[in-house]
């Protein structure tokens, strides 16, 4: 029975370690990616190709991404963020481009990187 308890420890460990291990940053920013990848399509819908080429251009669909004023995987202002939302999360920030793409005639000209 022990040795089955100190097995299980040390998988336990092993497999903890992955997710607070320094080096395995990139697998949470990874995963975090993917899953704002299929937030964005679900979102854009039919826009979802040019959405995931801005985003992918503006943030690298990283939802903490900063650039002075401009924030999240759409890189959204601070008067943008005012006026469509903002939130800590891919659906928050995909939801809030969405309505600001809306608002300009579902056209990117409000963002630097464009889709094509």
């Amino acid at each position: 029975m022990r040795i089955c308890i100190c097995t299980a420890h040390v998988a336990m460990v092993a497999a903890l370690s992955m997710f607070f291990a320094p080096e395995s940053n990139g697998g949470r920013i990874e995963s975090q990616q993917a899953r704002a990848k299929v937030i964005i399509c679900k979102v854009f819908k039919e826009h979802c190709r040019e959405a995931l080429a801005v985003a992918w251009c503006e943030s690298k669909w990283y939802v903490w991404a900063q650039n002075g004023q401009y924030r999240g995987i759409f890189q959204m202002g601070s008067s943008e963020r005012r006026a469509y939302g903002h939130g800590p999360g891919a659906w928050a920030q995909a939801r809030a481009a969405y309505r600001y793409f809306v608002a300009s005639g579902r056209d990117w000209s409000p963002w630097s990187c464009q889709p094509w």
